[in-house]
């Protein structure tokens, strides 16, 4: 198989072995964003050099005898939501454009630590502001499977990148949804760590209560061990949970999902479900009770309530935190030339820096979070938001994990829903409980919808700390499916007419 269809796990026993140096597959990745990007515009920044010069740090480490960490050699692309020395950070916000961060995230310590290769930095919605990646201060992403379709949001673009075959794996973060929906609708993998078990230190807020940084990849078991790598305790976060992993590349690894009781969410599915989206996750049902779960149907009743909760608590979250950007000590400054006031430098810039979804979630948060409107908007919002934890504390009393579609439709096209903010919120349904709740979650890609031959996504969700049981569940569903599909459904994609612009090479 091409470098660029072998997966994480097989790149890095190649690298390990001696088969192929760190340095060639980082540059066949690079050179596959030079043929591929101008199509899909997954990056916002490439760091070549920099890439190049941490591969030949692995292969030098190599050469010398010394032991590689899981993933040494693997080329990576990083959500622009992470701080890295020596490459921009912008959020996708024009607020930002330029910024070189004087520190790195602990998230990018630790893929550093681990000789990952971050080949650059991913297109995103503004400050992780949207569903669709349309809301990026630069440029709109595309889907690899249908360039004339959204490849999810915020982290559209380290799906595409994984999907358009520019890198193996890729790094999110997921507030309402931001890993797992792109996954979905890129026929990716995507994984919602438990809160608080991955380090936000490093990671620009968006939602502090509600930001998790996760691995995305083309694999199950190359997302756990990716997630293997990122996860654990963090001093430097408050939030951070000091707890042990769990063993979320065994789960991986074994895919034993005999016994395991699955609980089908009730409340998800009927009335604005695409039918192609409810029949592959309908299917897939099917598989996991062949391979022995038992499949039961679970009420959670609050979950109606979670979408209307989310978008008082997460403006709420973005008011605060987005008030730092006033062109005083960093970004972008408008006005400074002696004449106007510093308030009116400060509305300047915020006027012409921020786009218009970032103005929205700053006004919506900023009147919840007035005095007069605090209890019946945000303290409301988060009295729903314990109903919604206790519905899951219900639900995993009786059931090992939760399943759902990750979204109510497949990609929609580019422009569709910009201007019905409420339409594309709803994008976020099935995955906003999970992000209130702090519990984890996944996407695992379960099929082509019939109507449209893109991909749907199934989601699993499983109490807090207990990551590993999505990788079980996971791993059971991909291994059934790529025995149906003779192969994963990236390499449809890839073998497919419409994915012929890829160049990613044939089978050896």
């Amino acid at each position: 198989m091409s470098v660029l269809r072998s997966t994480a796990a097989e790149l890095a026993a190649q690298v390990a072995s001696g088969e192929v140096s760190a340095r060639e597959v980082t540059q066949a990745h690079l050179d596959q964003i030079g043929a591929v990007d101008e199509r899909v515009q997954a990056f916002l920044h490439v760091a070549s050099d920099q890439a190049l010069a941490a591969a030949d740090a692995v292969d030098a480490r190599r050469a010398a005898g010394e032991e590689l960490g899981l993933l040494a050699g693997v080329p990576l692309a990083m959500k622009d939501i992470f701080t890295m020395v020596g490459m921009p950070t912008t959020c996708g916000s024009r607020i930002l454009e330029g910024w070189l961060p004087p520190y790195n995230s602990t998230i990018t310590d630790k893929l550093v630590d681990a000789g990952v290769v971050v080949l650059g930095k991913t297109n995103m919605d503004e400050f992780a502001m949207g569903s669709s990646t349309e809301n990026s201060g630069y440029f709109t992403t595309h889907n690899p499977w249908d360039t004339t379709r959204i490849p999810g949001g915020s982290g559209g673009g380290s799906a595409a990148a994984l999907a358009s075959f520019e890198a193996p794996l890729a790094i999110g973060t997921d507030t309402g949804g931001s890993i797992r929906q792109p996954a979905s609708v890129t026929g990716t993998v995507g994984v919602k760590p438990t809160y608080g078990a991955t380090s936000r230190y490093g990671v620009v807020a968006m939602a502090s209560s509600l930001d998790t940084p996760g691995p995305c990849a083309r694999t199950v078991l190359d997302a756990a061990l990716l997630h293997s790598v990122i996860a654990g305790w963090d001093h430097r976060d408050s939030t951070s949970i000091n707890a042990p992993v769990s063993d979320v590349v065994g789960a991986a690894r074994s895919g034993d999902i005999a016994g395991m009781r699955i609980g089908v969410v009730k409340e998800f599915g009927g009335e604005g479900y695409q039918p192609g989206v409810e029949q592959r996750f309908t299917e897939s049902l099917a598989i996991l009770e062949g391979l022995g779960a038992e499949i039961v149907e679970v009420s959670c009743p609050h979950f109606e309530y979670a979408l209307a909760a989310y978008y008082l608590i997460m403006p709420s979250e973005v008011s605060s935190n987005l008030a730092r950007f006033d062109a005083m000590r960093y970004g972008l400054r408008v006005g400074d030339d002696g004449l106007h006031s510093t308030e009116e430098v400060m509305n300047l810039t915020r006027g012409s820096g921020f786009g218009a979804e970032a103005k929205r979630r700053i006004i919506i948060g900023t009147y919840a979070l007035s005095s007069g409107y605090y209890d019946a908007y945000y303290g409301s919002a988060q009295k729903v938001r314990t109903l919604i934890s206790r519905d899951f504390d219900a639900a995993f009393a009786t059931v090992d994990v939760l399943v759902s579609p990750t979204t109510p439709t497949t990609a929609f096209r580019i422009g569709e829903r910009v201007d019905d903010p409420l339409a594309m919120y709803k994008a976020d349904l099935c995955t906003i409980p999970s992000n209130l709740a702090g519990n984890c979650a996944a996407s695992i890609p379960c099929g082509l919808s019939p109507e449209d031959g893109l991909p749907v996504g199934f989601q699993v969700m499983a109490p807090a700390l207990a990551d590993d049981r999505l990788y079980r569940v996971g791993a059971a569903l991909e291994r059934e499916l790529a025995s149906r599909w003779g192969g994963g459904l990236l390499d449809q994609l890839a073998d497919s007419a419409a994915g012929a612009y890829l160049k990613v090479g044939g089978r050896a």
